[in-house]
């Protein structure tokens, strides 16, 4: 199935969640506040106004001036691409959708009065408030990376530390060694870090032959795509990726890039430690009781949040529905649902009762070479959460220069369906 079947099957089952009937007075008067600009919350702002036929007021609050993606970031890491590919602006939101678009942090949020407090001073009064903060790291939970993350980069989340984990990368001595710890499940693009293995692997195999990618992963297995990973590796870097499971990360030397783990240390040439992560801390201002201390529990036929009222969130800081992952195709799709609901509850209209989305997630394993998966989950009302399809989604057979073509349709077709 080409990568344009498999987006337009998506936009068109989440169009179809809509089915909004026409606001009343009131509704029409409505005030959206959406915080965080990334797949989630452009995209549930740019729906909230298409939606209404502009009649609704959406303010997306976010503190970054552009929106950097961190799908397709890999191969910046590995020099196949620049950051000016993967980087974009805000100005359709605004100029092609009226969005009202406030680059400001977030200080304070009061449930009850409905109101968010910016740094600036400004408070925005709300009828319902949509969040979609993504993810913060705890490195905390990993002694000696606090305060080390330009030794140490995560880049987990696109930006200045993709392009820092880039120029290590270029730095490296011939022969040196890339190490990446991947942290326990669950964690934002359970295929990325051996995605961005393979891309750096890549880099090795046509800069550095002699250098040496390890794979520290915490977890027991290969989180995701295990049988086309694997192939991948054997057949193109034999000699330079080494897969080492359960491998629980401790502590780390950032001095000399030492990991320290469980029942070894690793001492690497560029360390590349990815935390273990939890909500976005904006979450926290809203006062809801975190599932595991880490996620927000949701009720996924509106994305309102289980114990705070007219408060929404969506993406990579919710609790995830069964076998849902967390990515940005995902949190694209989550916004429709979310957006579709709140245009029905501002109406008096219940939402939609059978909700469907779709999530594609590409995955490179060298700069002309891709693979994907594909997955539908749909609203449950008698579990009242989502649940896979079965039989429907699907796995590549093989990664191809095809299917690289068509990742990079993928992402064109996204970045537009979220920010144009």
């Amino acid at each position: 199935m080409t990568d344009r079947r498999h987006f337009l099957a998506a936009m068109g089952a989440a169009a179809a969640l809509a089915g909004c009937a026409p606001l009343g007075r009131s509704a029409r008067k409505a005030h959206v506040v959406v915080v965080g600009g990334g797949f989630g919350g452009a995209t549930a702002a740019k729906y909230l106004r298409l939606w209404s036929d502009g009649s609704v007021r959406v303010t997306l609050v976010e503190r970054n001036a552009q929106f950097i993606s961190c799908p397709m970031s890999n191969l910046v890491i590995g020099g196949a691409q620049s950051m000016s590919h993967i980087t974009h602006d805000y100005a359709g939101l605004r100029d092609a959708h009226g969005v009202r678009v406030v680059h400001d942090s977030v200080t304070a949020i009061d449930p009850r009065a409905r109101e968010v407090r910016l740094a600036s001073g400004e408070r925005l009064r709300y009828d319902r408030l949509l969040l979609s903060p993504g993810i913060d790291f705890l490195p905390e939970a990993i002694e000696g990376l606090v305060g080390h993350e330009d030794r140490i980069p995560h880049a987990w989340k696109a930006g200045e530390q993709t392009a820092l984990l880039h120029r290590q990368l270029a730095a490296m001595p011939e022969g040196g060694v890339f190490a990446i710890h991947i942290p326990k499940a669950p964690f934002r693009c359970p295929p990325g870090p051996y995605e961005r293995a393979s891309l750096v692997a890549d880099y090795c195999r046509r800069h550095k032959p002699r250098a040496k990618v390890l794979v520290l992963d915490a977890n027991a297995d290969i989180q995701s795509k295990k049988g086309l990973f694997t192939a991948a590796w054997a057949q193109h870097y034999r000699d330079i990726i080494e897969y080492r499971p359960n491998n629980q990360l401790l502590a780390v030397d950032a001095a000399t890039r030492t990991a320290v783990l469980e029942f070894d240390e690793v001492k690497a040439d560029v360390l590349n430690v990815i935390p273990p992560q939890r909500a976005g801390r904006v979450a926290d201002l809203i006062g809801s009781r975190l599932a595991n201390g880490r996620w927000v529990s949701v009720d996924w036929l509106t994305a309102e949040v289980a114990d705070v009222p007219h408060v929404h969130v969506i993406g990579d800081a919710t609790l995830s529905a069964p076998r849902m992952p967390k990515s940005g195709h995902m949190a694209n799709q989550q916004a429709k649902v979310a957006a579709a609901a709140i245009l029905h509850l501002l109406a008096d209209l219940p939402p939609n009762p059978a909700p469907v989305v779709m999530n594609t997630c590409y995955s490179y394993v060298g700069r002309d070479s891709a693979m994907h998966v594909a997955s539908v989950h749909r609203f449950d009302a008698a579990e009242h959460t989502f649940l896979p399809v079965d039989g429907a989604g699907g796995l590549s057979a093989v990664a191809s220069p095809a299917e690289a073509t068509a990742a990079q349709a993928w992402a064109r077709n996204i970045w537009a369906d979220t920010l144009a």
